[in-house]
């Protein structure tokens, strides 16, 4: 029989495969087995940054980690360092997003 705790694993797990997911799908290397708070908060960081693109003009579609082209690389979301810390990579987005409040708008 499962215990409480149990099932609050097993969710917080199920939970944090999908913050993972979507953060892969931003091309942000991440692996499932890091710290679920510290995921939750990249993700919020990201998502941030990236209201902050959209915001100022930018395109999400065209200024992301893949585009060789960016309109703006101010836009570009940094991409993790290999093995750098969650709340590192937290601490250069956020560091980020204070430049784009800083730039003016597109178009």
């Amino acid at each position: 029989m499962k215990t409480n705790q149990n099932v609050e694993a097993e969710e917080l797990a199920r939970v944090n495969v999908q913050v993972a997911e979507r953060l892969r799908r931003r091309g942000i290397d991440v692996s499932e087995h890091e710290d679920p708070e510290a995921m939750a908060d990249l993700l919020e960081a990201v998502e941030r940054f990236e209201a902050l693109v959209e915001a100022r003009g930018g395109d999400l579609m065209v200024d992301d980690l893949s585009s060789d082209e960016p309109d703006d690389p101010h836009f570009v979301l940094p991409a993790r360092e290999p093995r750098e810390p969650v709340q590192e990579y937290i601490d250069r987005i956020e560091a980020a997003a204070e430049l784009i409040r800083r730039h003016p708008p597109i178009g």
